[in-house]
């Protein structure tokens, strides 16, 4: 009895709806993702499985670098941002205008002494981001010394939230390179803990559990 032969057919898969749930989770990733902020200074944190989330506001970040100086501030906030730099300015004689405030508003972290303040904040955000440019805020740990910036900018930053009437504690954290010399990090811990700082946090990159 003769065979019978099946035509054979290409088989085809429709996949108009696979490229409609691409570009759809594509599309969220886009709008969700939040933009690396650039940063004057680049540190390696250590690792860590905490989860905790610093808040987005009321925080004060002080950035450690591995260099001579490389201390750096971040204050959350527009408006204690504004009001610390107002009252820093009074502190050393330096004024600055509306205009310069509302763009130290919309700054990122800073290291320079408030003295150079004014010549950072005009620049492009890419130019005073190079590295290397802003040296860090003066930290001089001799008692009594004039030239301790980085005190008077967690003391102003203090006294300018509460100025603004905020009802919550300023929150603290610093951020330090995995292979820093734990010395330079308890110069911003005694400094701290001088002004009654106690609670702080320590930041981390978050890293699996299973290393």
């Amino acid at each position: 009895m003769a065979k019978i032969k099946m035509s054979k057919k290409a088989a085809s898969i429709d996949m108009t709806a696979m490229c409609d749930v691409a570009f759809l989770l594509l599309t969220f990733f886009i709008l969700t993702a939040t933009a690396k902020v650039p940063e004057p200074i680049s540190v390696d944190t250590p690792s860590s499985t905490v989860k905790t989330k610093l808040p987005d506001t009321d925080l004060v970040t002080i950035t450690v670098g591995k260099g001579k100086e490389n201390m750096f501030v971040d204050i959350k906030g527009r408006e204690l941002r504004k009001k610390t730099l107002e009252l820093m300015g009074q502190k050393y004689g330096v004024s600055f205008s509306d205009e310069q405030k509302e763009q130290f508003a919309l700054m990122e972290s800073f290291g320079v002494p408030i003295q150079n303040m004014a010549e950072i904040i005009k620049m492009k955000s890419a130019d005073r981001n190079k590295q290397g440019l802003q040296p860090g805020v003066p930290y001089d740990t001799i008692v009594g010394s004039q030239t301790n910036q980085l005190k008077d900018w967690i003391y102003t930053a203090r006294q300018a939230n509460i100025e603004l009437g905020s009802d919550k504690e300023l929150n603290f954290a610093i951020k330090g390179d995995a292979k820093l010399e734990y010395p330079k990090v308890k110069i911003v811990m005694d400094i701290l803990q001088d002004q009654k700082i106690n609670t702080f946090d320590l930041v981390t990159g978050l890293r699996g559990e299973n290393f």
